[in-house]
């Protein structure tokens, strides 16, 4: 046999991955093979692989159980990291380890995003001396990712486990799609949490798809196949640059989409009536350009990727069908984690306020409420792209300042005609100020000086007044606000700014 030959046969034994009873276990449970996963993921195939040789004079560990390189996604150069789960289940070996840890280098040197395919099984406990604990050992893979945070994008597609400390990939990317009855992620297994803490619990219990996705917020995004998965990782990267040193890309203007009732048919003038949110989210974006994050985790609260006019714009909007559009701990933390993911990557935001304000209660107290709620503040202040909100209805309390309000130095603040600000609603001022009067009235005159106080409080807290007193830069008639917006974002294009100056703030983390 030439060396040629040889050659050509270590490359094609490598290239099958691991034993084919592995193969068919994975096709039973609808999973692909890692390097099919790739050739949907790439625009053509991956152009560059590096490390394939990696533990070649081991037959049972092609390429150490993992693929590495470099490939185009919708014309861009990306990274990726993906597992072999026909190897060793994908563990981690010591080569399995040095290979991320490059690609990891190459992310930070070439500045390019990063794609991690996950499919692991943990460490292999056979190799923990050489994988595990030194310099150039597990650990460092999370210190690179820190290190990448916010200067390239980082995505994780979790196609199966990510046990231990390997679940510590999909937590510090910026975004984690999770398979439906195959992904999971959990730092001590359900066998594990059984033997230790004596708990009894189902593997979908303890590190679901389902339970991340909706109870945890670990994970982003719930997809019910692989290709579904890859499909949205490539749609949600054409919302962002290859760094944080450039904008998105503009994309094809589209329309908004068009419906039969108009934008100021869908709001309800009762400040109280249930009204949904997406309804007015999709007659201002681009038709068919919203890219949602974290749809079934605090759903009273929208976060997602949109384009106005073929342009990148990250929306924060309240959702008074869920919850009344009441913020709680989990939506403030949502809103904080998408707001500074916008702002890393200058991706201007709008902030669609209709918000009673922060939940109250015992319950929601001893969650933390304010320290979740402070977070929230912060990250939305701390934002230095173009900012706008926009108060559809109602603004109450810290639910304004949460939104992004006139004293967060947004770019500009606008209200629809239905808008009202205050510190509450006219029913609570009411009840706070002239509960004891209203007590002491006979019960049939009650009803008619509610209502009088109710109105003159309502007076107080007109639009045009607040509009009079600056408060509010502009009253705009709802089916003009996506021309307003448009115009707008292309004027605060050029908005260049500094928050302050000082090492970094102390979060109320």
């Amino acid at each position: 046999m030439s060396y040629v030959d040889e050659l050509q046969k270590r490359i094609s034994q490598i290239e099958k991955g691991g034993h084919e009873k592995y193969h068919q276990k994975n096709e039973e449970k609808g999973k692909l093979f890692v390097r099919k996963r790739l050739e949907l993921l790439f625009d053509e195939n991956i152009d560059i692989e590096d490390a394939f040789f990696a533990n070649c004079i081991d037959d049972s560990l092609p390429s150490d159980g993992v693929v590495t390189g470099i490939g185009k996604i919708n014309g861009q150069d990306v990274c990726v990291m993906a597992n072999d789960s026909t190897v060793k289940a994908g563990s981690w070996g010591k080569r399995t380890v040095e290979k991320i840890l490059r690609i990891q280098e190459t992310a930070l040197t070439l500045e390019l995003p990063i794609i991690y395919l996950v499919d692991s099984a943990g460490a292999r406990i056979t190799d923990q001396i050489e994988m595990f604990p030194g310099r150039r050992g597990a650990g460092r893979i999370f210190h690179n990712q820190i290190k990448l945070s916010g200067r390239v994008p980082q995505v994780c597609l979790l196609f199966g486990p990510s046990a231990a400390g390997g679940a510590y990939i999909p937590a510090f990317c910026d975004i984690v799609v999770m398979v439906d009855g195959n992904a999971s992620m959990y730092l001590g297994s359900p066998r594990m949490a059984e033997k230790v803490i004596g708990e009894k619990v189902t593997l979908e219990e303890m590190g679901g798809a389902k339970m991340h996705c909706s109870v945890s917020g670990v994970g982003d995004v719930l997809v019910k196949t692989e290709p579904e998965a890859i499909e949205y990782a490539r749609n949600y990267l054409t919302y962002f640059p290859k760094s944080f040193r450039e904008k998105p890309r503009a994309w094809e203007a589209k329309n908004a989409k068009e419906f039969e009732k108009s934008m100021e048919e869908i709001i309800p003038e009762n400040q109280n009536a249930p009204f949904n949110m997406y309804d007015f989210i999709n007659r201002i974006i681009d038709e068919d350009s919203f890219c949602e994050i974290k749809k079934k985790f605090a759903p009273e609260l929208i976060t997602g990727l949109a384009r106005m006019d073929g342009k990148s714009v990250g929306i924060i909007a309240n959702q008074p069908r869920m919850k009344g559009g009441v913020l709680f701990p989990d939506s403030a933390d949502k809103a904080a984690k998408f707001i500074q993911l916008c702002d890393a990557f200058n991706i201007p935001l709008l902030f669609l306020m209709d918000v009673p304000g922060f939940m109250i209660g015992t319950k929601v107290e001893r969650a933390g409420i304010i320290r979740h709620g402070a977070k929230m503040l912060a990250a939305m202040s701390e934002a230095t792209v173009p900012k706008i909100s926009v108060v559809v209805r109602k603004a109450y309390g810290a639910g304004l300042y949460a939104m992004a309000g006139p004293a967060f130095e947004p770019d500009c603040c606008i209200a629809l005609p239905t808008a009202q600000i205050a510190v509450m609603g006219p029913e609570a001022a009411v009840n706070a100020v002239y509960a004891n009067k209203i007590a002491e009235l006979p019960e049939e005159e009650r009803a008619s000086f509610i209502q009088e106080k109710q109105d003159e409080y309502r007076s107080d807290i007109d639009i045009y007044r607040l509009a009079s007193e600056m408060v509010i830069d502009a009253i705009i008639e709802p089916n003009n606000l996506r021309a307003e917006l448009i115009n707008r974002y292309r004027i605060y294009d050029a908005k260049n700014v500094i928050f302050t100056e000082r090492k970094h703030g102390v979060y109320p983390v």
